[in-house]
């Protein structure tokens, strides 16, 4: 169980939270991020965004690290392109990737005005009947997991934690359901960021494209207690997420940004 949860919700991690990177507002910029297990490093993410005329490009690397290695070796990188529009990115392409000593795993996705009209697994997913179908009407009105979770607002108020973002990462379709916690103040000198935050409560519901009887999306389903912290990026109306935290029976699993260059 402690194998699959670790891989699983670090795949969820570069599925969801890659879009930190947002941060880094000029071309070709860095950010860097920990993920933590329990207070001890297990992954290691970093992310480059380009900007250009219109079109953004974002590429995250991630690598296991520490005690981790123990139950769950590997690598993984997603890419992530499209066009900036007035309310955010819209995707046109996404692509995850992670390999092991013993396997590489792909998916790829494509979207045209919200619609995934393509989408690949490598190597196929199984013929299973517990895995709930992906219909055309899944697909329409999503974006990818990765340009869906930078958001745009007024300001930190609840207006930018009450929303419910579509996302369909070329194998399953769910939401994320966020809602107002608190106004914070993030200050360890120890981040890629000091000042006001805002702390939104996170649902994960899968739609389609899981399995039934996987633990893992029943952990997920039922968690309470899955928080991210938005922090402003300037004046430009966006909000990217500063800290996630995903609680689970082995502590809490945490992804900080800690730098930007």
């Amino acid at each position: 169980m402690l194998k699959s949860l670790v891989r699983s919700l670090a795949v969820l991690f570069l599925l969801v939270f890659g879009s930190v990177a947002a941060q880094a507002q000029q071309p070709g910029a860095l950010a860097q991020y920990v993920v933590t297990l329990n207070g001890i490093n297990i992954a290691y993410i970093n992310v480059r965004l380009n900007l250009e005329n219109g079109i953004y490009q974002l590429d995250l690397t991630a690598d296991v690290a520490g005690l981790a290695q123990i139950v769950a070796q590997g690598s993984g990188a997603v890419n992530s392109g499209g066009r900036v529009t007035a309310s955010g990115l819209a995707s046109d392409r996404f692509y995850l990737e992670t390999r092991t000593s013993a396997e590489r795993f792909s998916v790829e996705a494509r979207y045209s005005n919200g619609t995934a009209d393509h989408f690949a697994v490598s190597p196929p997913l199984p013929a299973n009947p517990d895995r709930v179908q992906v219909t055309a009407a899944h697909r329409r009105g999503v974006n990818d997991p990765v340009a869906s979770f930078i958001l745009r607002g007024q300001g930190l108020d609840e207006t930018l934690c009450n929303r419910t973002m579509p996302v369909f990462t070329g194998i399953e379709r769910f939401d994320l359901q966020l809602s107002f916690a608190q106004l914070d103040t993030a200050t360890s000198s120890r981040t890629g960021y000091q000042g006001p935050v805002i702390a939104c409560a996170m649902r994960y519901v899968p739609i389609a494209g899981h399995f039934e009887s996987s633990e893992i999306t029943a952990y997920l389903r039922n968690n309470q207690r899955m928080m991210a912290w938005f922090a402003p990026l300037g004046e430009s109306g966006f909000f990217i997420p500063y800290r996630v935290l995903i609680g689970t029976s082995f502590g809490d699993l945490s992804l900080v940004l800690t730098s930007v260059q």
